[in-house]
């Protein structure tokens, strides 16, 4: 990794990557300045027991697909299981995000970038309030989503207040700065993007797929609708 790299972590299942995924990255390089954004398929998710529909081989191939041509989005293994043939266990966010920090060199800054329905969960996952201190939180805001509903979905001894706005009709893709703090009194940049009007899940088109519906080909990159088709994914 270059010396000096602003590098954010996109973890999530993946299942299946698709266009507002590719969004929220983009509005994020612009945003940020970001040298890299890594799309980290998590193997083994903690707060969903039952797995993902596709497995993780599947979801490493289509999110590959995904991100092809794209300058500065990588794959990444960061969340694949452990190579040293240890029995498989939950992927935490908290224990990913200190190994890259420790991989990084010293000049580089690592962020953590996640959708609104991740964040809104972020008080239910391990360590979860101190995540946004080992690596600054990006967030992609919901549409008329408020610093109070943001607020709202910290987990306990957190707490989130007006930082600089920079947004305006010419710059749509310019961002709101926050500052978090927590009982230590230590504090952290908190990112959060406006609204990018894709109102897409991976488990609405999972659903759709299951129905046959002819609109998937519009919410996910054509390779990755057509790999899906090839290995007769969620049906």
């Amino acid at each position: 990794m270059g010396e000096g790299s602003r590098i954010a972590f996109f973890g999530g299942s993946f299942d299946p990557p698709h266009c507002g995924h590719l969004a929220v990255a983009r509005a994020a390089q612009a945003a940020l300045q970001l040298d890299r954004v890594l799309f980290a398929p998590v193997a083994a998710q903690p707060l969903k027991p039952n797995g993902a529909g596709a497995g993780l081989e599947h979801r490493l191939a289509m999110t590959r697909l995904a991100i092809a041509g794209h300058a500065g989005l990588e794959l990444s293994l960061a969340d694949a299981p452990d190579p040293s043939g240890a029995a498989p266990s939950p992927n935490y966010t908290i224990d990913t995000l200190d190994r890259l920090r420790r991989d990084l060199p010293s000049d580089s800054k690592l962020f953590c970038l996640m959708g609104a329905d991740s964040f809104l969960g972020l008080r239910h996952w391990h360590r979860g309030a101190e995540i946004p201190f080992a690596a600054p939180l990006i967030v992609a805001a919901r549409p008329g989503q408020s610093l109070a509903d943001l607020g709202a979905a910290l987990p306990s001894g957190l707490s989130l207040t007006g930082g600089v706005a920079a947004e305006s009709e010419s710059e749509p893709l310019a961002m709101r700065t926050y500052v978090l703090r927590n009982a230590s009194g230590e504090v952290a940049p908190f990112y959060v993007l406006p609204s990018l009007h894709m109102d897409i899940s991976a488990s609405q088109i999972r659903s759709e797929i299951r129905r046959g519906a002819r609109s998937i080909p519009t919410l996910l990159p054509g390779s990755v609708a057509r790999y899906i088709a090839e290995h007769a994914l969620y049906r």
